[in-house]
């Protein structure tokens, strides 16, 4: 028999309602701030929402994440125990931290979870956090497939958890000081000020301009949809979608293309089963270019290779339509395949690489007709749909069911009727009904079978019978009994409510009591870069063996600072890289990138751990 393994495709809730629909478009798993803490400051929740949430995802088997993944000031640790135990209250089933400091507070029996804020990207830090008690590690970004196989192989029981779709921070994530550097807005405080979605120029030690006014620190967006089988066999078993600052339609369309992915998957390779209940059905086709996007790209999965940055934007494209004809007095023509409607989001890069855009006000046939002044476009110009009017407003309705399969029984008793009913994951219930029986006239069987199949507005769907009956409806009767259909109505509703409950009482959740360890971290000293910020902080890592533990950037700016670690490096993009492209550049290092206020910022290239670094100037 073929060892299945439980696999979770995450999606992010800003909040109630964007959790919600990600439940109901297939998520195994959501993701969802705080009420405080949380690495978005704009995407908190109150506990009344995440309560709300917990019943409603619960009742399929899908789990839900509370992200705690700030570093914390001293005097904040007391109100976070507190939030902390509220949050286990309202049954929530992990938390995603940051800081260690949390560690050693009084927990309640909830697992942590080790946010990708904590730089997880050997297996010895890997191994570490598991010995120290955390059930899942969020892995880094930037990992290729290779890397993500050697820390599974190193730690082969560890849930890994990977993101495959969305934004991507250019600097390794909990290792970015700019914003707080240059506008005392924290990324590790949930306060990022996007400095990597700013134009810059890139000059040389000479002062020549290299590349003048770019996005040069702006990623691509995530898209690893063709690559999760891949991502399965190197060790990971979570999924993570980002956007927990993403509306409500992003959630529905990108959660729904991942289900599909994914089910496509597990139809062939039966070692691989999702980790919740319910079956969607979508009432649109996913499409992932028509959500935000910059353009996609599969980061470093695969290793190094060029197109990996939105240089000319950190603003959404959306999908490729075709390129302009002409222009003729009050509107355009357009070459292409794909159809556009009236109220559409066009844009364009115009000849300074600048986006553009317009919104069509009439489509007839391949002629656009713009709301306003015309845009100026040269022929061949490619065009971009960033907003789908049909699309969204298929979103903005319901979109998605999502249904539990379960079978009926009905049977005859000595006293009455039983009716039981049981679902795809052997939740039971039989409910008895005293009552006189009494022979009808016609077959009943057919009209039976109606009403016990009239699941409606609950979770339910029959799908999945008692016996080998097609129908998923077992009819046990002596006799050809008559029953009035309000009566075998009222029956399906108590047993579906009883099922209800039952399915809440079964819930498993898990527990983990978080106890000290004393094993020791990778390395003996920690700088800046460790994101220790209060006392609870420091003594888990004395504890573990760290002799020197220097405090957080936010708490004490370090002079000189490297203020960024990028993966992503200026010298590749342009050619120059002597390790991977035997590259040689024309300019002098060091190199600058020039904001557009002027402020200067020194790169530095670290070939031997294949990182640029960003310095203030």
């Amino acid at each position: 028999m073929v060892k299945q393994r439980k696999i979770e495709l995450l999606a992010p809730a800003k909040n109630l309602e964007c959790g919600i629909e990600a439940v109901n478009h297939g998520a195994d798993a959501v993701y969802i701030g705080a009420p405080k803490f949380g690495a978005r400051a704009a995407a908190v929740n109150s506990l009344e929402d995440i309560a709300a949430l917990v019943a409603y995802a619960h009742l399929y088997n899908v789990r839900i994440y509370v992200t705690v993944n700030t570093i914390l000031k001293e005097e904040e640790l007391e109100e976070t125990e507190k939030m902390i135990w509220a949050l286990y209250r309202v049954g929530v089933d992990a938390l995603i931290v940051q800081d260690m400091g949390i560690t050693r507070l009084n927990l309640p029996p909830l697992p942590l979870h080790a946010s990708t804020q904590m730089d997880n990207r050997t297996p010895e830090k890997v191994r570490f956090l598991a010995e120290a008690g955390f059930r899942q590690v969020v892995l880094a970004r930037e990992l290729s497939l290779r890397e993500i196989g050697q820390i599974h192989a190193a730690c082969p029981t560890v849930p890994l958890e990977v993101f495959v779709h969305g934004a991507l921070c250019v600097s390794y994530s909990g290792q970015c000081y700019v914003s707080q550097a240059c506008f005392g807005r924290s990324a590790n405080r949930g306060e990022c000020a996007q400095f990597c979605r700013l134009p810059f120029s890139l000059q040389d030690a000479d002062g020549k301009t290299i590349v003048r006014d770019k996005h040069l620190l702006s990623l691509k967006d995530l898209n690893q949809s063709e690559m999760l089988e891949s991502l399965l066999d190197a060790g990971v078993t979570s999924l993570k979608i980002e956007g927990r600052l993403k509306d409500v339609t992003y959630v529905k369309n990108v959660t729904a293309a991942y289900r599909q992915k994914l089910d496509a998957v597990f139809a062939r390779r039966q070692e691989y089963v999702r980790a919740s209940s319910g079956t969607c059905r979508f009432d649109f086709k996913p499409q992932l270019d028509k959500s935000f996007s910059r353009g996609f790209t599969h980061y470093f999965l695969q290793g190094r290779e060029q197109g990996i940055a939105s240089f000319d934007t950190p603003k959404s494209l959306g999908e490729e339509m075709g390129t302009l004809k002409e222009l003729r007095g009050n509107y355009l023509t357009v070459a292409g395949v794909k159809p556009f409607h009236n109220g559409d989001g066009v844009c364009f890069l115009d000849e300074q690489g600048r986006l553009q855009g317009f919104r069509i006000n009439r489509v007839d046939g391949n002629k656009l007709y713009p709301a306003g002044e015309m845009p100026r476009i040269k022929p061949r110009t490619p065009l971009y749909r960033n907003f789908d009017q049909e699309f969204e407003r298929l979103l903005t309705r319901k979109s998605s069911e999502r249904k539990i399969r379960v079978g009926w029984e009905l049977a005859d008793t000595a006293f009455g009727f039983s009716l039981t009913l049981a679902d795809e994951d052997d939740n039971r219930v039989t409910l008895s009904f005293p009552y006189s029986k009494e022979e009808a006239r016609t077959p009943q069987a057919d009209n039976l079978r109606t009403q016990l199949a009239k699941l409606g507005n609950t979770p339910f769907e029959v799908g999945g019978g008692l016996s080998d009956d097609a129908s998923g409806i077992d009819l046990n009767l002596s006799h050809n009994w008559f029953l009035q259909a309000s009566v075998v109505a009222d029956w399906r509703r108590q047993a579906v409510d009883k099922l209800v409950s039952v399915r809440r009482i079964n819930y498993r959740r898990e527990t983990a009591v978080w106890k000290p360890t004393k094993h020791a971290f990778p390395t003996t000293s920690l700088t800046y870069l460790g994101n220790v910020m209060n006392n609870a902080a420091r003594n888990f890592y004395l504890a573990h063996g760290v002799s020197s533990v220097a405090p957080a950037y936010e708490a004490q700016a370090v002079p000189d600072a490297a203020l960024m670690f990028c993966k992503h490096c200026l010298r590749f993009s342009m050619g120059w890289c002597p390790t991977h492209q035997k590259g040689r550049s024309p300019y002098r290092e060091p190199y600058y990138l020039v904001g557009t206020d002027g402020k200067r910022f020194k790169l530095a290239f670290d070939c031997k751990n294949c990182q640029m670094k960003v310095y203030a100037e």
